[in-house]
């Protein structure tokens, strides 16, 4: 036994320094990695990876071994809408052979496989209906998930962004004006997006979210879809031509550049004190005013650090007195102004520059003046020459002259005591007369 192992051996360690050498004729010896890698008769060129064979039941004969089940909390506010669809949604997943089931008190949806179950990745698209129910898609959009050309993705993007009114703006722009931009993807890429708070639904063929997937994340990236928009468009044409099938197209596809926005030029004040700054030279002591002072050394700076509390609360309380009787003064300006002449007003704030309209506007007045004293000695004469002029008594120059100009009309003159005397009078026989026909009344009955 021990001389046959020696031997076996000597002849590995034979066999190992002549591959060390490169063979017994000096040959370098060259391993077969290929050795085991068969053909491979159901894999060719031909075959499209990308095909998604039809499920027959037939297929499989028997039933499930074991139970499946999957389940997905949804928010308070699908509460509603679930409700009223999840009859639909039933007799949908039971064509499938799923059973589902709605806890409206832990708020979750469950789906799980029974014996009816025959094809086994059927639970799985039942998974991908409830969560996309909860994510806000409608129950006719997602029931196109059972479909088997029909895949789903869910892509997350509120962690993407940390500052929140960046992560809003880049949102909106991934939808677009009036959803513009979200109507081209899912129209290039033939798929659903729905954007819904912090994540996207996506609802298509698996070559068209590998797409979407990377527009979202350039778009959160500050990468404008637009960009992608306009490069799927051109790949879209170029598909139609067969004679670029295996052609490169790069030289067709559009190359953006990053640029860097242009700096504002700093204004003429800001260009002064650089320069001054740069005249001075660099001294390592820092300005005399870098130090911003705290509130303590502004409450030693004017006394009040030193003053005891009651002594604070009296100077609080006469700067509170002096504020409110500089407001009372203001206020009371302010009211007094309604009373005012604005013509007063305008003619002292405009002396200086309304010195013409002034002089216009007192030789208007004195050509009016003039005009009443004339209609004035007119009505005096008409009025001595009628009949009776002696007894009618004459009016007032001062009243009709001010009458005439415009002013107030002259009052007539106050009654005096022989007028009141002759009213009581008068007010005394009238109560005699009704005593005296009152009593007459009375006898009568």
């Amino acid at each position: 036994m021990s001389s046959s192992s020696s031997s076996s051996s000597a002849a590995r360690g034979a066999d190992a320094a002549a591959a060390a050498d490169g063979g017994a004729d000096g040959a370098p010896v060259v391993k077969n990695h290929n050795k085991y890698r068969r053909d491979k008769p159901w894999d060719h060129d031909g075959i499209d990876h990308w095909a998604i064979p039809e499920w027959d039941p037939a297929m499989m004969k028997h039933s499930l071994v074991e139970e499946s089940s999957f389940a997905t909390l949804f928010p308070q506010y699908r509460e509603k809408y679930l409700r009223e669809i999840w009859p639909a949604v039933t007799k949908a997943l039971e064509a499938q052979g799923i059973a589902c089931e709605l806890n409206l008190v832990e708020g979750s949806m469950t789906v799980k496989t029974t014996r009816k179950t025959r094809d086994p990745f059927i639970i799985l698209k039942a998974r991908d209906l409830i969560r996309l129910l909860s994510r806000s898609v409608p129950l006719a959009q997602a029931l196109r998930i059972l479909d088997d050309d029909m895949q789903c993705d869910i892509v997350k993007i509120g962690g993407m962004v940390r500052n929140k009114e960046r992560f809003v703006k880049r949102r909106q722009r991934l939808v677009g004006p009036e959803g513009a931009t979200l109507k081209a993807l899912e129209l290039l890429t033939e798929t659903y997006i729905l954007v819904q708070g912090n994540t996207v639904a996506l609802m298509g063929p698996w070559k068209g979210l590998k797409v979407v997937r990377r527009v979202i994340e350039d778009c959160m990236d500050n990468i404008h879809p637009v960009y992608h928009v306009k490069a799927l468009m051109i790949r879209r044409e170029l598909e139609k031509d067969p004679k670029l099938k295996e052609a490169s197209w790069d030289r067709f596809l559009p190359k953006f550049k990053t640029k860097n926005a242009r700096r504002k030029r700093p204004s003429a004040p800001d260009a002064a004190k650089a320069e001054a700054k740069a005249a001075a030279g660099y001294t390592p002591f820092p300005p005399a005013n870098h130090i911003v002072p705290s509130k303590l050394d502004k409450a030693i700076e004017s006394g009040e650090y030193f003053l005891s509390e009651r002594q604070r609360k009296q100077r609080k309380e006469a700067e509170r007195r002096a504020k409110g009787a500089t407001a009372r003064a203001e206020k009371k300006r302010e009211h007094a102004k309604v009373f005012e002449n604005p013509d007063a007003a305008g003619a002292d704030a405009d002396d200086g520059g309304e010195a013409a309209r002034e002089r216009s506007h007192a030789d208007s007045k004195s050509e009016a003046a003039a005009g009443a004293e004339e209609e004035l000695s007119r009505l005096t004469r008409k009025l001595k020459g009628a009949k009776g002029a002696a007894a009618a008594p004459a009016p007032s120059k001062g009243g009709a002259e001010a009458y005439l100009l415009g002013g107030a009309p002259a009052r007539a003159p106050k009654r005096g005591r022989e007028d009141d005397a002759g009213s009581a009078d008068a007010k005394k026989a009238r109560k005699e007369k009704k005593a005296k026909k009152e009593k007459k009344s009375k006898k009568d009955a």
